[in-house]
């Protein structure tokens, strides 16, 4: 992942740590098919993985059966890309393809990446209990952690086995029937003009 936070390290590589690596691999019986957000340092191991700068996993299509992603946090300036194209992207992927993601991503949940992206489209959320989650950095984790809560997101139609591991790690709750605000419950437009452009769906009908 290329975090680029100023706050620890200047190393924008934060993978992700062992526990959740092996925990989202028991959710999916012991593999993960695509990591877009790899790195050299990455324990993920997937069986596929895009690394930058031959792959840039924004820009590639993710039509895989599992899909982890520890996406950058911050903004890259040189791509000119956020936190919130990579939850456009998920949001498109899960759309396209209906595969399964599992994101470890900041608790953000007055965003409007949060209000798009994740309350309407969602599974489930684990909201980790870490003080601080310390990522893997430069292949340690000897750092002060995250200065951020973290928590991880699925998406797809089995939540159940997500909702049964991650409950060991934070307070993990099923988005299944959330009651949403009118406007967010209509058609929504994604706006994904950096990706494959795709048509207006509404989520319930996807999900029935």
């Amino acid at each position: 992942m290329s975090a680029g936070r100023q706050s620890i390290t200047n190393n924008k590589d934060w993978c992700t740590p062992i526990k959740y690596v092996d925990a989202v691999k028991r959710v999916w019986g012991g593999k993960i098919d695509l990591d877009p957000c790899s790195s050299i340092y990455s324990v993920v191991n997937a069986k596929t993985e895009f690394l930058l700068p031959e792959k840039d996993g924004l820009f590639e299509e993710w039509d895989y059966p599992t899909v982890y992603i520890n996406p950058p946090y911050g903004n890259d300036k040189e791509r000119g890309t956020t936190i919130r194209d990579w939850f456009r992207k998920i949001a498109y992927s899960y759309q396209r393809y209906d595969n399964e993601m599992i994101a470890l991503v900041p608790v953000a949940t007055n965003t409007s990446h949060w209000k798009k992206y994740v309350y309407p489209v969602a599974s489930s959320v684990c909201f980790l209990y870490d003080t601080r989650l310390k990522f893997i950095i430069s292949g340690t984790n000897d750092n002060k952690g995250a200065p951020m809560s973290c928590c991880a997101i699925y998406y797809g139609r089995d939540p159940s086995s997500f909702m049964e591991v991650f409950s060991a790690f934070g307070a993990t709750i099923s988005l299944d029937g959330i009651l949403l605000p009118k406007t967010t419950q209509d058609f929504e437009q994604f706006q994904l003009d950096i990706f494959t452009p795709i048509p207006v769906y509404a989520w319930k009908t996807k999900m029935q």
